[in-house]
Protein backbone atom coordinates (compact mmCIF):
# COMPACT_ATOMS: atom_id res chain seq x y z
CA UNK A 1 0.00 0.00 0.00
CA UNK A 2 1.52 3.34 -1.02
CA UNK A 3 1.50 6.52 1.10
CA UNK A 4 -1.41 8.03 -0.83
CA UNK A 5 -3.59 4.97 -0.11
CA UNK A 6 -2.60 5.01 3.56
CA UNK A 7 -3.54 8.68 3.89
CA UNK A 8 -6.85 8.01 2.19
CA UNK A 9 -7.55 5.14 4.62
CA UNK A 10 -6.59 7.35 7.58
CA UNK A 11 -8.95 10.12 6.43
CA UNK A 12 -11.74 7.59 5.89
CA UNK A 13 -11.23 6.24 9.42
CA UNK A 14 -11.40 9.80 10.84
CA UNK A 15 -14.57 10.43 8.84
CA UNK A 16 -16.24 7.26 10.16
CA UNK A 17 -15.39 8.19 13.76
CA UNK A 18 -16.64 11.75 13.21
CA UNK A 19 -19.94 10.53 11.72
CA UNK A 20 -20.46 8.07 14.60
CA UNK A 21 -19.92 10.85 17.18
CA UNK A 22 -22.25 13.22 15.33
CA UNK A 23 -24.99 10.61 14.83
CA UNK A 24 -25.04 9.58 18.47
CA UNK A 25 -26.11 12.91 19.93
CA UNK A 26 -25.69 15.62 17.30
CA UNK A 27 -22.98 17.43 19.25
CA UNK A 28 -19.57 18.66 18.23
CA UNK A 29 -17.03 16.14 17.02
CA UNK A 30 -13.85 17.62 18.45
CA UNK A 31 -13.38 18.36 22.15
CA UNK A 32 -11.01 21.25 22.92
CA UNK A 33 -9.54 21.93 26.33
CA UNK A 34 -6.78 24.11 27.71
CA UNK A 35 -3.83 22.13 29.06
CA UNK A 36 -0.45 23.02 30.49
CA UNK A 37 2.39 22.50 28.03
CA UNK A 38 6.15 22.81 28.12
CA UNK A 39 7.29 25.37 30.72
CA UNK A 40 3.66 25.59 31.91
CA UNK A 41 2.62 27.36 28.70
CA UNK A 42 -1.10 26.81 28.12
CA UNK A 43 -2.31 25.37 24.81
CA UNK A 44 -5.52 23.89 23.43
CA UNK A 45 -5.55 20.10 23.11
CA UNK A 46 -7.77 18.37 20.55
CA UNK A 47 -9.54 15.05 21.08
CA UNK A 48 -12.51 13.28 19.59
CA UNK A 49 -15.40 14.08 21.94
CA UNK A 50 -16.25 11.06 24.07
CA UNK A 51 -18.61 12.64 26.60
CA UNK A 52 -21.98 14.29 26.36
CA UNK A 53 -21.74 18.02 25.75
CA UNK A 54 -23.81 18.77 28.85
CA UNK A 55 -20.77 18.22 31.05
CA UNK A 56 -17.43 17.52 29.40
CA UNK A 57 -15.08 18.40 32.23
CA UNK A 58 -15.01 18.79 35.97
CA UNK A 59 -15.63 22.18 37.54
CA UNK A 60 -12.36 24.10 37.85
CA UNK A 61 -13.14 25.44 41.31
CA UNK A 62 -12.72 22.10 43.08
CA UNK A 63 -8.90 22.13 42.97
CA UNK A 64 -7.64 24.24 45.85
CA UNK A 65 -4.58 22.41 47.12
CA UNK A 66 -1.99 24.77 48.60
CA UNK A 67 0.98 22.41 49.01
CA UNK A 68 0.80 20.59 45.70
CA UNK A 69 -1.58 18.02 44.27
CA UNK A 70 -1.91 15.19 46.82
CA UNK A 71 -0.09 11.98 45.88
CA UNK A 72 -3.31 10.04 46.44
CA UNK A 73 -5.34 12.12 43.94
CA UNK A 74 -6.66 10.20 40.89
CA UNK A 75 -8.21 12.40 38.20
CA UNK A 76 -10.16 9.71 36.39
CA UNK A 77 -11.71 6.88 38.34
CA UNK A 78 -11.89 3.96 35.94
CA UNK A 79 -13.57 1.73 38.50
CA UNK A 80 -17.18 2.56 37.64
CA UNK A 81 -18.96 3.61 34.46
CA UNK A 82 -19.04 7.40 33.99
CA UNK A 83 -22.57 8.28 32.87
CA UNK A 84 -21.25 11.30 30.95
CA UNK A 85 -19.37 9.03 28.50
CA UNK A 86 -21.35 8.23 25.36
CA UNK A 87 -21.52 4.75 23.81
CA UNK A 88 -19.27 5.82 20.93
CA UNK A 89 -17.09 7.58 23.50
CA UNK A 90 -16.67 4.39 25.49
CA UNK A 91 -15.48 2.57 22.38
CA UNK A 92 -13.07 5.27 21.20
CA UNK A 93 -11.63 5.63 24.72
CA UNK A 94 -11.11 1.87 25.05
CA UNK A 95 -8.93 1.86 21.93
CA UNK A 96 -7.46 5.39 22.48
CA UNK A 97 -9.05 6.55 19.22
CA UNK A 98 -10.16 9.72 21.01
CA UNK A 99 -6.49 10.74 21.20
CA UNK A 100 -5.86 10.73 17.43
CA UNK A 101 -6.65 14.44 16.86
CA UNK A 102 -3.66 15.21 19.10
CA UNK A 103 -1.48 14.60 16.05
CA UNK A 104 -2.58 18.13 15.10
CA UNK A 105 -1.05 19.30 18.40
CA UNK A 106 2.16 17.47 17.45
CA UNK A 107 2.20 19.07 13.99
CA UNK A 108 1.79 22.61 15.37
CA UNK A 109 4.52 21.95 17.94
CA UNK A 110 2.82 22.13 21.33
CA UNK A 111 3.00 18.35 21.89
CA UNK A 112 5.32 15.50 20.98
CA UNK A 113 4.59 11.83 20.42
CA UNK A 114 6.26 10.82 23.70
CA UNK A 115 6.32 12.76 26.96
CA UNK A 116 4.30 13.36 30.11
CA UNK A 117 0.58 13.63 29.37
CA UNK A 118 -0.59 17.26 29.42
CA UNK A 119 -2.58 18.12 32.54
CA UNK A 120 -5.45 20.58 32.85
CA UNK A 121 -4.45 24.08 33.98
CA UNK A 122 -6.54 24.11 37.21
CA UNK A 123 -4.53 21.11 38.44
CA UNK A 124 -1.07 22.36 37.38
CA UNK A 125 -1.82 25.70 39.04
CA UNK A 126 -1.74 23.75 42.34
CA UNK A 127 1.55 21.94 41.61
CA UNK A 128 4.37 22.02 44.15
CA UNK A 129 7.85 22.97 42.91
CA UNK A 130 8.76 19.30 42.53
CA UNK A 131 5.56 18.54 40.59
CA UNK A 132 6.22 21.51 38.26
CA UNK A 133 9.37 19.72 37.03
CA UNK A 134 7.17 17.51 34.83
CA UNK A 135 6.32 20.67 32.86
CA UNK A 136 9.98 21.16 31.81
CA UNK A 137 9.47 19.08 28.66
CA UNK A 138 6.93 19.04 25.85
CA UNK A 139 3.92 16.89 26.76
CA UNK A 140 3.24 13.78 24.72
CA UNK A 141 0.40 11.75 23.29
CA UNK A 142 1.75 8.84 25.31
CA UNK A 143 4.47 8.48 27.90
CA UNK A 144 6.22 6.45 30.57
CA UNK A 145 3.34 6.86 33.05
CA UNK A 146 0.79 5.75 30.44
CA UNK A 147 2.50 2.47 29.70
CA UNK A 148 2.97 1.88 33.42
CA UNK A 149 -0.60 2.33 34.58
CA UNK A 150 -2.42 4.86 32.40
CA UNK A 151 -5.34 6.37 34.35
CA UNK A 152 -5.24 3.75 37.09
CA UNK A 153 -2.30 5.27 38.97
CA UNK A 154 -2.46 8.05 41.51
CA UNK A 155 -0.87 11.47 41.11
CA UNK A 156 2.20 10.62 43.20
CA UNK A 157 3.05 7.62 41.01
CA UNK A 158 2.34 9.58 37.80
CA UNK A 159 4.66 12.41 38.90
CA UNK A 160 7.36 9.90 39.92
CA UNK A 161 7.18 8.11 36.55
CA UNK A 162 7.13 11.39 34.58
CA UNK A 163 10.18 12.73 36.45
CA UNK A 164 11.94 9.38 35.93
CA UNK A 165 11.22 9.68 32.19
CA UNK A 166 12.56 13.24 32.07
CA UNK A 167 15.74 12.19 33.89
CA UNK A 168 16.37 9.12 31.70
CA UNK A 169 14.97 10.42 28.40
CA UNK A 170 16.70 8.86 25.38
CA UNK A 171 15.71 8.01 21.84
CA UNK A 172 15.78 4.31 22.80
CA UNK A 173 13.39 4.88 25.73
CA UNK A 174 11.05 6.82 23.43
CA UNK A 175 11.08 3.88 20.97
CA UNK A 176 10.28 1.43 23.78
CA UNK A 177 7.37 3.64 24.94
CA UNK A 178 6.11 4.06 21.36
CA UNK A 179 5.95 0.32 20.72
Amino acid sequence: MDLSSQLCSFRLFFLIVAIAIKLEDGGTIIFKQERSGENDTPFVIYKFRSMTERVTSRPTGEYTWENGVPDTFVFKDTGEQDTRVTQVGSFIRKYSIDELPQFVNVLVGNMSLIGPRPEIVPITSCYSEKQKQRLMVKPGITGWAQINGRSDINNGEKIRLDLEYIEKQTALLDIVIFF
